[in-house]
């Protein structure tokens, strides 16, 4: 069956009308180069889909001068929860993962927030949540004991929350004992399995990320403090990760094994075919002994090629495992 014309324009276009829609309403007197921005299109559609809500009847005014711009009627109200399928089964999707992340903390607000979801939504979309349910998860996301962290989350969510410092005794990864330290806990960061406080560390006068798992000790001070309001932590992390000194060791898989250096390809920073069918990977690691541990975790499987030191740490360990299993 030819497609009618003109559909595929008007499903794309319908999402953007509905976010306009929310955007005047949360905000009045918005500037069209403001909401060109917003949504990601020209001013010139914009108008277009201004003129389009106008024609559906949706109460839209504009005032001029410097504080003017577009606005709702007073009053007028998008019908709640205007949810297609695929959003339905996105925001249940996303209380799974706050389950999943948060545990207790979160656990009980996300179970609320759903339940009233699907307490509105027609049979078609709580059909769809069910499924989604059913046939789409994410576990395994934290790597450590995630009701033992609970306590310590919600001390630092409440920290970055409410901008106060937080005191803690913290075991670095280069020293056995900890050492006391008082942070302005700036925000919480969940990577690679790990819970990350990203602050500034009133001992180093800089900002660090601190793993919430090597915390103890951990209080809520009175003393205030003032998150800078340029403070990204997305790109701060992305340049905290990459500046880390790391060791880079080549390992080679046998052909007997090449199956499992690819089936494990996330853990490779490269990973090249050899002639013979073995593969050679690299993998890139902060330390000796993290890099060790990780190479043993595939036994027999694997050689080291370089660097050297990395060979005889992996050699020694594996003598000592054998010694204490004989």
């Amino acid at each position: 069956m030819a497609a009618q014309p003109g559909r595929e324009a008007t499903l794309a276009t319908a999402p953007r009308l509905i976010t306009l829609i929310l955007l005047l309403q949360r905000q009045p007197n918005q500037k069209a180069a403001q909401l060109s921005e917003k949504l990601g299109v020209s001013v010139r559609t914009l108008h277009r889909y201004l003129g389009m809500l106008d024609e559906m009847g949706i109460p839209v005014y504009s005032e001029r001068g410097p504080n003017g711009g577009f606005s709702l009627v007073r009053g007028y109200r998008l019908p709640p929860l205007v949810f297609t399928p695929e959003e339905a089964v996105a925001v249940s999707l996303g209380t799974g993962l706050v389950e999943e992340m948060w545990g207790q903390l979160y656990r009980e607000a996300a179970r609320g927030a759903l339940a009233k979801l699907e307490n509105v939504l027609p049979d078609e979309q709580r059909g769809e949540i069910a499924w989604a349910r059913r046939s789409l998860a994410a576990t395994g996301l934290n790597r450590a004991d995630l009701d033992a962290l609970a306590p310590l989350l919600e001390v630092l969510r409440r920290g970055v929350h409410q901008q106060r410092v937080v005191s803690m005794r913290y075991f670095s990864g280069s020293s056995e004992q900890p050492r006391q330290r008082c942070v302005d806990p700036y925000a919480l960061v969940h990577r690679w399995g790990w819970w990350y406080l990203a602050g500034y560390c009133h001992l180093r006068k800089a900002v660090r990320s601190f793993r919430v798992d090597r915390m103890e000790s951990l209080v809520l001070l009175d003393e205030r403090f003032s998150t800078p309001a340029d403070f990204d932590v997305r790109a701060y992390l992305a340049q905290e990760f990459a500046s880390q000194p790391q060791i880079a060791a080549t390992l080679r898989f046998e052909p007997a094994a090449a199956h499992v250096a690819r089936l494990n390809r996330v853990a490779w920073e490269t990973l090249r075919e050899e002639p013979d069918g073995s593969v050679t990977v690299t993998l890139l690691s902060p330390d000796l002994g993290w890099a060790a541990s990780s190479t043993l975790a595939y036994g027999p499987l694997v050689s080291v090629l370089e660097p050297p030191e990395l060979r005889q740490m992996v050699r020694a360990w594996a003598a000592e495992i054998t010694r204490m299993n004989t």
